[in-house]
């Protein structure tokens, strides 16, 4: 028996689906990619990342969503595939084929993007004409009833087309404002035809889509679907969970053999999937589900660490573990837990990058796997580098997450690497923001892991260690690494060095303890994240103020309407459009947009304009500089570069 199996026996036992057998109860799930062609054919980066997904140990591995319909009505990314012609059937054979190599159930996904599609289009469709609220989608059209038997069928042959490319399973997807959505919520349905009004209507669209499927496919063939178990619109007149809960029961009594369930729109006004809602939070829709549908279910929101799904398949509120950022972070998430590896998984931070990627019609990235997209390409080493054919010795200097990360690829490269941290521990800035709340803590898992990954590859890591030109020329290393990071900039305005300003830094680390009264230097996410931290430790007065029209436009914009909103409910004042001109004991003398002088008291100063740390200067070896040291940014780009800098070494 295999550590994982002891250890997770319910995820690493036998799973059905339907008629199937699976491997294991994990489930990738589907996410789009943008790696196709725009004329919805099939990329051979695409087949790559597939091959990745199924090799990495899952039993059921899924497709994205394929588009429908020949107009592009259903398509909502620049490189989602298609399957609107038989014509693309032998390239998503390839992809079935990929699956089916690694004895892992393949699972193609019809996918109809509704008021989120036409991406080459002035409009969207759906049930009825419900103004966007977000800016990025196009105004909608109401679909007639021609439209509506069309788009049925379309979804009818898109499963034969499924079945003839030699997939084992289709699924259909109907969540997060997606089409089949669109006509399960009263949000967004309006109509008063058949297909509009009660739960049993609005029903309608997607029963017979699954309806005209099983008999398209037959008895046996599996069916899976994906649908709102809460759409949380209730602000905006959309579904109640008990409606949800009836027409996810109608919908699946036509032939459904496996519910995986879902929460909220991109629309919607809570956080679903960000790092501030604690893992196993929605696990309670999964079990409504369940209890009340008798049907196998499955769950992919915030289930990151195994032990989770682990309770969750123990106690019968799922029946898969369906994971999609966690695997978009490491496909081989499986097989490390299986072979007791956990601390080898590249661990998602649910940053988002790869959703916000996306809506911007560019290829997925993930935030802590720069080889994303890049599995088929040796050099980027996905499957592991080749041993160096001269071995260097390599300092690095800064054990943050750039410094740490560029010690892994170069260590596991074989050279000989020593990495020094002034600190009497590792992670720099992220172990910095891991003090943070709502989940911030995260950002340990990400840290610890670059630091196992470094000390397994042989490096060696010294903390409490600076570093000066001396003990550069002692060491004699054949190239030195620069990962110095960022601090604030005392001298960027006059008074930095007052006895009332402190770094954010320190604050956030608890060295040094503010007064009451707290102004936050800085536009950036850093300084959000200080005023954060302050409001949620309590008894502190906060105000930011900084030259930008809006602060926090380096942010992701899966966190910063939460941030703002956290801001405002802590009475935290925002100056913006002002320029600092004077740290003052008793407060931050500033210009606003009307050139008027403004005096904001405090009693203390928190500098959170960060720039790069370049103190260590030395020229006598190869010098390499990476991160922040370079120009300060997110931590994903502090991956990113000491991933790529330790490449060419």
């Amino acid at each position: 028996m295999l550590p994982g199996q002891k250890k997770y026996p319910h995820i690493f036992s036998p799973g059905k689906l339907g008629k199937l057998e699976t491997k294991n109860r994990i489930k990738y799930a589907s996410t789009e990619t943008n790696f196709n062609y725009g004329n919805g054919y099939v990329a051979d980066k695409e087949v790559a990342y597939m091959e990745a997904q199924a090799r990495g140990g899952a039993g059921i591995v899924t497709t994205q969503g394929a588009y429908t319909d020949e107009s592009g009505e259903g398509k909502g990314y620049v490189g989602m595939m298609a399957i609107w012609d038989d014509k693309f059937i032998p390239g998503l054979k390839r992809i079935a084929d990929v699956i089916r190599k690694y004895d892992a159930v393949s699972v193609l996904q019809l996918m109809h993007c509704g008021r989120v599609g036409g991406i080459h289009l002035d409009y969207t469709v759906g049930p009825s004409v419900v103004d966007q609220r977000l800016p990025r989608f196009r105004p909608p059209r109401e679909m007639s009833k021609e439209d509506i038997e069309r788009c049925i069928e379309e979804h009818v042959q898109g499963a034969r087309r499924c079945v003839e490319a030699g997939f084992d399973a289709i699924e259909i997807s109907g969540i997060v404002g997606y089409l089949l959505s669109n006509f399960i919520s009263s949000y967004t349905n309006k109509r008063t035809d058949e297909f509009g009004g009660g739960p049993k209507e609005r029903a309608e669209f997607p029963r017979r889509i699954v309806a005209g499927i099983r008999k398209e496919v037959g008895p046996d063939y599996p069916i899976i679907i994906r649908l709102c178990g809460e759409e949380l619109l209730l602000d905006r007149g959309g579904s109640t969970p008990e409606e949800s809960l009836e027409i996810n029961r109608i919908i699946c009594n036509a032939g459904v053999d496996l519910l995986s369930v879902t929460v909220g729109w991109q629309e919607s006004a809570e956080s679903v999937i960000s790092r501030d809602i604690p893992q196993g939070n929605w696990l309670y829709v999964a079990s409504r589900m369940k209890e009340n549908l008798g049907l196998p279910v499955s769950m992919a929101y915030r289930l990151f660490e195994p032990k989770y799904p682990e309770a969750a398949l123990a106690e019968g509120v799922i029946d898969f573990w369906e994971s999609c950022r966690a695997m978009i972070a490491d496909p081989t998430l499986p097989n490390k837990i299986l072979e007791g590896r956990e601390e080898d998984i590249i661990p998602c931070m649910a940053c988002n990058i790869c959703l916000a990627r996306l809506f911007r019609d560019a290829e997925l990235t993930c935030g802590v796997r720069p080889t994303l997209g890049h599995e088929s390409e040796a050099d980027w080493g996905f499957y592991g580098f080749k041993p160096t054919r001269e071995k260097k010795k390599v300092m690095i200097v800064g054990a943050g997450l750039a410094g740490l990360q560029a010690g892994v690829v170069i260590s596991e490269k074989g050279h000989d690497v020593t990495i020094y941290e002034k600190k009497s521990s590792v992670g720099g800035q992220a172990a910095t923001s891991a003090k943070g709340p709502w989940g911030d803590e995260e950002f340990m898992r990400l840290v610890d892991h670059l630091k196992i990954r470094c000390e397994k590859n042989g490096a060696k890591i010294v903390t409490g260690k600076s570093v000066t030109p001396d003990l550069i020329d002692k060491e004699a290393p054949d190239r030195v690494i620069l990962a110095t990071g960022a601090l604030p900039d005392r001298n960027e305005y006059p008074g930095g060095d007052g006895k009332n300003v402190l770094s954010c830094l320190d604050v956030l680390d608890g060295v040094a303890k503010p007064g009451k009264r707290v102004v936050v230097v800085g536009s950036k996410g850093v300084a959000i994240s200080t005023a954060l931290f302050l409001v949620d430790k309590g008894g502190y007065e906060v105000s930011m103020v900084g030259p930008a029209k809006k602060f926090g436009l380096d942010v992701n914009p899966s966190y910063i309407w939460r941030y703002m909103k956290k801001l405002k409910e802590g009475g935290v004042k925002q100056y913006t459009k002002h320029k600092i001109k004077e740290l003052k004991p008793d407060g931050v003398l500033a210009v606003d947009a009307e050139g008027n002088e403004v005096t904001i008291p405090c009693d203390t100063i928190v500098l959170a304009n960060m720039a790069p740390n370049n103190e260590l200067k030395y020229d006598k070896s190869e010098v390499y500089t990476v991160g922040d040291t370079i120009v300060t940014r997110r931590a994903s780009t502090a991956i990113h570069d000491g991933y790529r800098l330790g490449m060419t070494f």
